[in-house]
């Protein structure tokens, strides 16, 4: 993913919120990615609010947070060769997040997909968590995990995950209000935590959008009218991004394809582009705008819990053809701002780049934009304010 150069101007907070102090939890500052994005908004929203994470790489994050005051947990003092390889610290993630200190805070917002959600806070104290997900690794996709690794770490693999998927119930229970991304991601926080969860949208703005009060400025579509030059995927890459089924794909039809990204997938990728797929690693905002611009399509194979990439390649006038699970359907309207395909399989996909193909001059760009006005900076914060306002104003909470 991309850094975040602009800035928000702060907005004058409501009165009931002007005299709180209010901290901010996040489970890792490693690498930028959406859940930090949804962090940023967060950041620039309560600009005096220090930030608390289970691990921070300043180099990685550049610059990103500069502005903030960033406490880590006991896990910073790890050696760097643990950090880098935060797997091996799993055993002792769950005491990290539970031993930071937010006595003096009059509220917490916490937002995790793992780990924050579980700080422990006073009697007197607010938390509101917004969640990106319920720890996938110990519920959706616990049978993949388990076989991923089992081969190296058996038994104690399979026992350290149960125990780890009755610390996430216990620990989704110690929020105050529980907010989720998506609906997808509340209907899995009511399954998994039985919970009710309100949903918040993540904020998504243009990288070239001037950012003066919050809102979604009415920009201009640059995108040629013309068919682009290339398929584009922004992605962390991790596994479960299934990025290797869009280069095996891309490579199979001679495709154009270019992804931006960095993580434990990258050689692995590179290894795999064939002649019409290029794996460019770490782009900037900046450049990243001109990918935008540039691109026939966005690819999104994977099943995820919203999708901020596929918000933002909307905003440019890009249409996503995207796995039809998960936040995707939420965001996509198939056949105007994108196509879906069923099944992550090599020819199923095939199929939808074929499909997507033959009609993309029916694809209009401005639609596109239009779409993604309902995920403007402004309801977000909008929305968070008035969950903050709400907890801090009820006295059964």
């Amino acid at each position: 993913m991309s850094d975040t150069s602009h800035t928000i101007d702060h907005i004058p907070l409501p009165p009931s919120l002007k005299d709180k102090k209010i901290a901010i939890v996040h489970d890792f500052l490693l690498y930028p990615g959406g859940a930090e994005r949804v962090l940023r908004a967060l950041a620039d929203l309560f600009p005096d609010a220090p930030i608390y994470t289970l691990l921070y790489d300043k180099e990685k994050m550049r610059g990103m947070f500069s502005q903030s005051t960033i406490h880590t947990s006991y896990l910073q003092k790890f050696p760097a060769v643990l950090r880098k390889r935060h797997r091996c610290l799993l055993p002792f993630m769950p005491s990290a997040p539970e031993a930071f200190d937010l006595r003096e805070y009059d509220l917490v917002i916490s937002t995790s997909s793992a780990w924050s959600k579980g700080i422990v806070t006073k009697l007197h104290t607010k938390h509101i968590a917004y969640l990106h997900s319920p720890m996938r690794y110990v519920w959706d996709e616990n049978v993949a995990y388990v076989k991923d690794v089992e081969k190296k770490h058996g038994f104690i693999v399979r026992s350290v995950l149960s125990y780890l998927r009755v610390w996430d119930y216990q620990a989704a229970q110690r929020p105050d209000v529980l907010i989720a991304n998506s609906a997808y991601t509340q209907k899995r926080v009511e399954k998994y935590y039985r919970r009710s969860a309100d949903v918040i949208f993540p904020p998504v703005t243009r990288l070239d959008a001037p950012i003066s009060d919050g809102t979604q400025e009415n920009v201009s579509v640059e995108k040629d009218e013309q068919k682009g030059e290339y398929f584009l995927i922004i992605s962390r890459l991790s596994p479960y991004k299934n990025t290797a089924l869009a280069v095996e794909v891309c490579n199979k039809m001679k495709l154009p394809l270019i992804v931006i990204g960095e993580g434990k997938e990258y050689e692995t990728l590179q290894d795999m582009a064939g002649t019409t797929v290029k794996i460019v690693g770490y782009k900037s905002d900046k450049e990243i705008k001109e990918y935008y611009n540039n691109a026939r399509a966005f690819l999104f194979p994977c099943e995820d819990d919203f999708g901020l990439t596929m918000v933002e390649s909307l905003s440019y006038g890009v249409p996503v053809i995207a796995l039809g699970r998960g936040g995707a359907k939420e965001i996509i309207e198939e056949g105007i701002t994108g196509e879906f395909f069923d099944a992550p399989v090599a020819e199923v996909f095939a199929d939808a780049l074929r499909r997507f193909i033959e009609k993309e001059s029916t694809y209009i760009p401005h639609a596109m934009v239009q779409s993604t006005e309902r995920f403007s900076q402004e309801i977000f914060r909008r929305a968070i304010i008035a969950q903050c306002e709400k907890i801090i104003n009820d006295p059964q909470k």
